[in-house]
């Protein structure tokens, strides 16, 4: 079930890397939900497109570095790199916490922290 659950998330980050969050959107559940810590929820698919749509102007850079999981359970450690919507280019640590039901992807806990091209803190 594990390896399942990393190769979808693969899968599903792939997609976002080549810009068709259509197809990253077919490995969530229709009622994901995403709690990004500090900012905002995003309740359903139809939440999750739009905002993609909004903080994607064009496709982000993701680093993962680890891949965690435990049951239906899988920590992501990683940096995403990503325009603004002033159009400059930042760079964002997270860890992101996700829950898998039946194959897909049904809620995400993301903690982000913005950092600098060095990978420190701001």
């Amino acid at each position: 079930m594990l390896e399942s659950n990393k190769t979808i998330l693969k899968k599903a980050n792939q997609a976002v890397a080549e810009g068709d969050y259509e197809e990253f959107l077919r490995y969530c559940t229709h009622d994901t939900i995403w709690t990004l810590i500090g900012d905002r929820v995003l309740n359903g698919k139809e939440e999750v497109r739009n905002w993609m749509l909004d903080s994607y102007k064009q496709p982000p850079v993701n680093n993962v570095e680890n891949l965690i999981g435990e049951n239906d359970y899988l920590t992501v450690i990683g940096h995403i790199t990503a325009l603004n919507q002033d159009g400059i280019t930042e760079r964002f640590s997270y860890c992101d916490v996700w829950r898998f039901r039946e194959g897909k992807m049904a809620e995400l806990r993301a903690f982000i922290i913005r950092s600098d091209v060095h990978g420190d803190e701001l």
